[in-house]
């Protein structure tokens, strides 16, 4: 049958892609000690420090009992720390500590690097982008 053959799938390019893309990752997250999990959390709070867990999930569209033990192993390399809220003790946030800041001076060079592998132009990498989140909007 045609629509059961691998190559007609559309979900097998988009997992090919990610793992892909993920080990091109890879040497660059090597430096700062991390996995791509933790990257892409501290791109998110690169964007905005002291979030709550469930908004840092959200983000991600992970679920919450995937980022804690993320953030647990993160708050172990002392990448950041794990805070309950002030105004509600059942909210924990996370900041980022000093080594954390830091990473990020390291981890800017990463898009371009990544860009500049990918083989393709400025503009069919932004048309791509924009249709990859249109998708991903669709969806969620």
């Amino acid at each position: 049958m045609e629509q059961l053959k691998l190559d007609n799938q559309l979900c097998f390019p988009f997992y090919s892609l990610s793992r892909l893309i993920v080990r091109k990752y890879q040497p660059y997250l090597d430096e700062l000690e991390i996995t791509y999990p933790q990257y892409l959390v501290l791109l998110v709070l690169w964007e905005s420090d002291a979030m709550p867990v469930n908004d840092i999930a959200k983000r991600l569209i992970l679920q919450t009992n995937t980022v804690t033990p993320l953030l647990k192993r993160m708050e172990s390399q002392g990448i950041v720390v794990r805070d309950k809220s002030e105004d509600d003790e059942r909210k924990v946030i996370v900041k980022l500590t000093e080594k954390g800041k830091k990473m990020e001076l390291v981890a800017a060079e990463i898009p371009a690097k990544m860009a500049g592998g990918m083989n393709m132009s400025a503009d069919e990498l932004k048309n791509l982008h924009s249709t990859l989140y249109r998708l991903i909007d669709q969806l969620k």
